[in-house]
């Protein structure tokens, strides 16, 4: 909660500055490299709860805008979630650890495409909505062979925030975006015990893009 209050304090202090001389002048096209951190609260709370003990977690990761006019963005990217938990069971809506360790790592790779509206020379609200494909996988040192997890699924992608240009070449973001990604948790083990079978969420997602 302090670094979202900090990286809002510096996002509202920069807004208080002048315009760049080159923030009205945009580019018909505009190809700008990203990073981004992502806090994402996972649909399958219970799962999440039972294996990691914490519905929410960070993603990491980098991509690329294109923007055309200053109007129109596509935009991909993709980031990566890695940690270790443990294995558990569901009974009576209660959840039991059985102490044996299970690290799942989540990479999504995102395609959208949106429209940027012109609220200040400064500021570019959007909105955007696109698929991406989620590579899911799940392993543990007392695995037989064969019993590791690796699979891949489709899902669904919708988000919406703002830009803030802090400087010509330098913008910071900040957006939230549901995904929906249904088809790879929830036909065994803690996840089918507790009735879920989507791997998205919504999260909060904080951006540093670099170009005009």
């Amino acid at each position: 909660m302090k670094t979202t209050l900090a990286i809002f304090g510096v996002v509202c202090g920069c807004l208080m500055l002048p315009p760049p001389a080159a923030a009205q002048d945009a580019p018909a096209l505009s190809i700008r490299p990203f990073v981004f951190g992502t806090i994402q609260s996972f649909t399958a709370t219970d799962t999440f709860n039972a294996v990691f003990g914490q519905s929410y977690d960070p993603f990491f990761g980098g991509g690329v805008q294109v923007v055309i006019h200053d109007k129109f963005v596509v935009e991909l990217g993709a980031s990566r979630f890695k940690k270790t938990g443990e294995r558990a069971f569901i009974s009576n809506g209660q959840s039991f650890g059985l102490g044996i360790p299970l690290t799942a790592t989540i990479v999504p790779f995102e395609i959208t495409a949106g429209y940027r509206f012109k609220l200040s020379p400064r500021v570019r609200p959007y909105v955007a909505a696109g698929l991406g494909t989620y590579k899911y996988t799940e392993t543990s040192q007392f695995n037989d062979t064969g019993e590791d997890v690796d699979v891949r699924h489709a899902g669904f992608v919708l988000n919406g925030g703002a830009d803030f240009r802090l400087q010509t070449w330098i913008s910071v973001g900040a957006d939230v975006q549901y995904t929906r990604v249904t088809g790879i948790i929830g036909s065994a083990g803690v996840s089918q015990q507790a009735g879920e079978d989507d791997l998205g969420g919504v999260a909060a997602r904080f951006k540093l893009i670099v170009g005009r």
